[in-house]
């Protein structure tokens, strides 16, 4: 309930600074809308998610703000498609919304085959990092909390213990329960921009510069 105004407020700062007309915004809900789709379709089966790399590559296009907008606006768009509405939701709304703000905040100077190479790799690393947030989000509440004489696991979240102990813990957790997920979006994510970005990128730039004489018109 807190991210939609938050989602609201990001579009009016956008509308009001010349980022977002009302075609950008017809772009923003044709992308969400595709996403949902394509995240129903690959449901996330041994990692492969199709959701991210248009998201990046939106994101990439139109500025950090609609990438923010975008990734928040897909996983909801997605849940709703897939009934994956649950306490997580939140939690992938807002770390998608990261992902896409990354991607719009990268150097955009870099073209070419460079810029594929360089969102490749990005579209890589978020795919590790988100993995790496959504675990951290539900950790202590998935295993439970290690409390002195009431041990639960080695992998559990110990009250009171330092941090480094914690981060060991939390490591071995990652790499037990998600890195397999998280290598799979990753090689999905770099497979697909090296595959579909070029022409993708291409296609978007022509609408944004549509949208860009419509405004000056």
């Amino acid at each position: 309930m807190l991210l939609l105004p938050l989602m609201l407020m990001v579009v009016l700062a956008e509308m009001s600074e010349g980022g977002m007309d009302a075609r950008v915004l017809a772009i923003l809900g044709v992308l969400a809308a595709i996403n949902g789709v394509l995240r129903g379709i690959s449901a996330g089966t041994a990692g492969i998610e199709l959701v991210f790399f248009l998201l990046i590559l939106g994101a990439r296009v139109f500025g950090a703000g609609f990438g923010f907008v975008l990734g928040t606006l897909s996983l909801f768009v997605s849940a709703l498609v897939t009934a994956g509405v649950g306490p997580w939701l939140p939690f992938q709304m807002l770390v998608a919304g990261w992902v896409g703000l990354g991607a719009g905040l990268l150097p955009k100077r870099v073209s070419g085959r460079r810029e594929i190479v360089m969102l490749c790799v990005y579209g890589a690393l978020s795919a590790f990092l988100y993995g790496l947030f959504m675990n951290l989000s539900g950790w202590p509440f998935l295993l439970g909390v290690e409390v002195p004489g009431y041990e639960q696991t080695q992998l559990s979240y110990v009250a009171g213990a330092s941090l480094l102990d914690n981060l060991h813990r939390f490591g071995l957790y990652v790499v037990v329960t998600s890195m397999g997920w998280d290598l799979g979006r990753a090689v999905t994510n770099v497979v697909a921009i090296a595959l579909l970005g070029p022409a993708i990128l291409a296609t978007l730039r022509r609408a944004a510069r549509r949208a860009v004489i419509h405004r000056s018109g």
